[in-house]
């Protein structure tokens, strides 16, 4: 069985958040002194989760994605990994992280199932990482992205926010970086959703900037062919070399959108713009059959027609999605919350 909205987009891909903490301070999604917590009570054990996703699976959901807050500080998270892998419908389980904590975890985590990784890398400066995050782990980081390279997993990816004053100017560098790890890069734009508080957009710097930096100290790029339903659109250089720029703030996605996000206490969000999701943990505590959660998961998807990122970018007067009074009354709307 499979699903679409009313604008005809199937439910393809799911973001798990397995936590909302974060190890890191990244002033582009955490920029404040203090945050209220999910209560840990109402966090999704991973049977819990498991027995969700065989509900979306059954839907048409066929890629799984692990987030945050940083997925790793989730303890024994390769064990939620070898409960993904065995469902022979999930074609993809990949996980995003900011990686300091995955040079003691890669290995176990490609054995128990893995099969991409996507590490976050906004610079390769120690002193403006220490800027960004509010900690002093770039070396972590390094070791991190190292260790997810001598798994030889396929595919890897680097994942780098780009902030006008502030990152801009590693563009090429960061290409460079990539290429010598046969990884892939992908710079995105800097986006107002959940903890951006400090979000403008002066501070953005747009798809077509990004690509003549590139191409003025590399040559031209050739355009290549994409994935309908994938976020970056994707470049290569004359010797083989490929990166991605992901331009949701200036040239959102939404026509093509597949993603549902299942929070780590159980709340699905049918946008990364929406607003308040849905409960799928009282349900299932209460002893939901899986064939009363599928037919949840198909009555909303079934009437989904959010294109919140299109929205905001008809906004005149746009500022950040929400202020720091919000977040801490609803820490649902927060990034780190919600995944990305």
């Amino acid at each position: 069985m499979t699903v679409s909205d009313l604008f005809g987009r199937p439910l393809g891909n799911l973001r798990l958040s397995v936590t909302d903490r974060c190890n890191l301070r990244c002033s582009y999604c955490m920029p404040e002194q203090e945050y209220r917590w999910l209560p840990q009570p109402d966090m999704l054990s991973f049977e819990e989760i498991s027995n969700l996703v065989d509900a979306f699976v059954e839907l048409g959901v066929t890629r799984v994605r692990l987030t945050g807050g940083e997925p790793l500080l989730r303890r024994d998270l390769a064990r939620l990994v070898e409960l993904l892998s065995a469902k022979p419908a999930l074609r993809d389980i990949a996980i995003t992280t900011n990686g300091v904590l995955l040079a003691e975890q890669a290995a176990g985590l490609a054995r128990a199932g893995l099969r991409r990784f996507t590490i976050s890398l906004d610079t390769l400066r120690p002193r403006v990482f220490r800027e960004l995050t509010g900690r002093d782990d770039h070396a972590r980081v390094m070791a991190g992205i190292d260790a997810a390279v001598a798994t030889g997993l396929p595919d890897l990816k680097l994942d780098c926010v780009v902030m006008r004053g502030t990152n801009e100017g590693e563009l090429v560098d960061l290409v460079a970086f990539a290429r010598e790890r046969r990884a892939e890069i992908r710079f995105i734009e800097y986006m107002d959703v959940g903890g951006a508080t400090r979000w403008s957009m002066e501070r953005v710097v747009p798809r077509p900037e990004m690509l003549e930096r590139i191409e003025h100290a590399l040559g031209p790029a050739e355009a290549l062919p994409s994935d309908d339903r994938a976020p970056a659109e994707r470049w290569r250089l004359a010797d083989g070399t490929s990166f991605g720029i992901i331009a949701s703030t200036t040239a959102p996605f939404c026509a093509s959108c597949d993603r549902a996000r299942l929070t780590a206490d159980g709340q699905w969000l049918t946008c990364l713009y929406a607003s308040r999701g849905i409960d799928l943990r009282g349900p299932l505590r209460a002893g939901a059959t899986r064939a009363e959660l599928v037919e949840v998961l198909r009555a909303r998807w079934s009437v989904r027609d959010d294109r919140g990122a299109e929205l905001r970018l008809a906004e005149v007067a746009r500022t950040a999605l929400a202020a720091p009074a919000e977040l801490h009354a609803d820490p649902h709307l927060e990034m780190h919350t919600r995944g990305g």
